[in-house]
């Protein structure tokens, strides 16, 4: 059963807070920039990262982005779009307007103040007989990367329900109300009462539905210099380069725990035989200190490298350094009881017995140091990730 719209003038309280994440589908990283940083690396070169990232943020801040203007017919989404864009109904390239429905097919329209973001124009909920599910599909609701939901009046359960589902996409959305003009017009309480009821009746039944706290913003697309309009533009710029850069974030997480993940697995497999500690010279298996600094050393996070990064990022090591849980042996030691186990009195008792037992004995020994070598390898690993991860949101911002 459909909830009845409220009434403009209902007033109902409506505490609470939330966010929408967001979630991007295009890929903003070239493959040229994934393989620059697939060789920094490689080399070990955490600084070379730092400036592949840098290269790659030119091509982020002109990433395409779709932005949709969706709502019920009849709600002035043809005439919102207009305004936003600076342009008269009737000057060249406008948006058609009028009483009866204009919108029949979404059309995309360039936007001078932000290059490379397009608006759409989605025909009204109510311009077909077709159901909502045949509206979301035939919208291709999936392909647009923030979307203005258009209320006017009421604030129906079409776009409720348009709202969840974007929500369920993880998709950022605007409610934008238009035609204030009018409602100032007709208004029967303040004009600060009035503008509170809109806000909080759009919350109160967005809330009711189990929905995050929705961005509202009420505008008269006849005076876009007014009420909420120049706040919404301030936003949308906001969200915009966000809308980039996430998706630029995103991309280069999964590029980098992609290389040290595969790197990883390499060196598991080569650890134990000769080659491997004769390449990297570590003399003595059991010797935790000495294998930390070469496992340091192979993933670019020991104290030198670092260095060369926190000069490139104009931060002080100590910044990457104090996230590692590896910092030495003893604070590995410190924070893994697993590790701190197997390596305190009790287990050099275990492996001093172990010895003199022969076949088993050796086994079991082999066994355990490998386990050792193999846990402390994790350690620096998930340190890369975290040191990486930090370097990319620093780079960004």
């Amino acid at each position: 059963m459909t909830q009845p719209a409220l009434s403009l003038h209902t007033v109902l309280p409506t505490p609470f807070t939330s966010a929408v994440p967001y979630h991007k589908s295009w890929n903003i990283l070239s493959k040229p920039g994934a393989m620059n940083i697939e060789k920094a690396l490689e080399e070990r070169k955490l600084v070379k990262v730092v400036s592949a990232v840098r290269e790659t943020l030119k091509t982020a801040s002109s990433a395409p982005v779709s932005i949709a203007v969706t709502g019920n017919s009849g709600n002035g989404m043809s005439s919102f779009i207009n305004a936003l864009r600076g342009i008269g109904h009737g000057e060249k390239d406008a948006a058609p307007t009028g009483v009866v429905r204009t919108t029949q097919i979404p059309i995309h329209y360039s936007f001078s103040h932000f290059p490379n973001v397009e608006l759409w124009d989605l025909p009204g909920t109510g311009a077909t007989t077709q159901s909502l599910e045949t509206y979301l599909e035939e919208m291709q609701f999936s392909k647009y990367d923030l979307f203005i939901i258009i209320a006017s009046e009421q604030f129906s359960m079409n776009l409720v329900k348009l709202a969840k589902v974007i929500q369920g996409q993880g998709k950022k959305f605007y409610i934008v109300w238009t035609k204030l003009d009018r409602d100032l017009s007709t208004h029967v309480v303040s004009k600060e009462q009035l503008l509170q009821n809109i806000q909080e009746n759009i919350q109160v039944i967005l809330q009711n539905e189990g929905m995050c706290e929705p961005i509202i913003f009420l505008v008269s697309s006849f005076d876009p210099s007014l009420h909420d309009f120049p706040e919404l533009r301030k936003t949308l710029h906001r969200d915009v380069c966000e809308i980039r850069y996430h998706a630029l974030l995103e991309n280069l997480s999964d590029t980098c725990e992609k290389v040290i993940n595969d790197k990883a697995i390499t060196l598991q497999r080569q650890m134990g035989s000769e080659s491997f500690q004769d390449t990297f010279g570590i003399q003595n298996a059991d010797h935790l200190g000495k294998c930390l600094n070469v496992y340091h050393s192979l993933f670019g996070v020991d104290d030198e490298s670092l260095q060369e990064v926190a000069q490139s990022m104009g931060k002080p090591m100590e910044e990457y350094k104090t996230i590692m849980k590896s910092q030495d042996l003893h604070t590995v030691l410190t924070g893994d009881w697993a590790l701190s186990w197997m390596n305190c009195n009790t287990a050099s008792y275990l492996y001093s017995v172990l010895s003199y037992i022969p076949i088993l004995g050796n086994t079991s020994i082999q066994y355990l140091r490998g386990w050792n070598q193999r846990r402390l390898l994790d350690i620096v690993v998930e340190d890369t990730k975290t040191i990486l991860k930090k370097i990319l949101k620093d780079a960004i911002i």
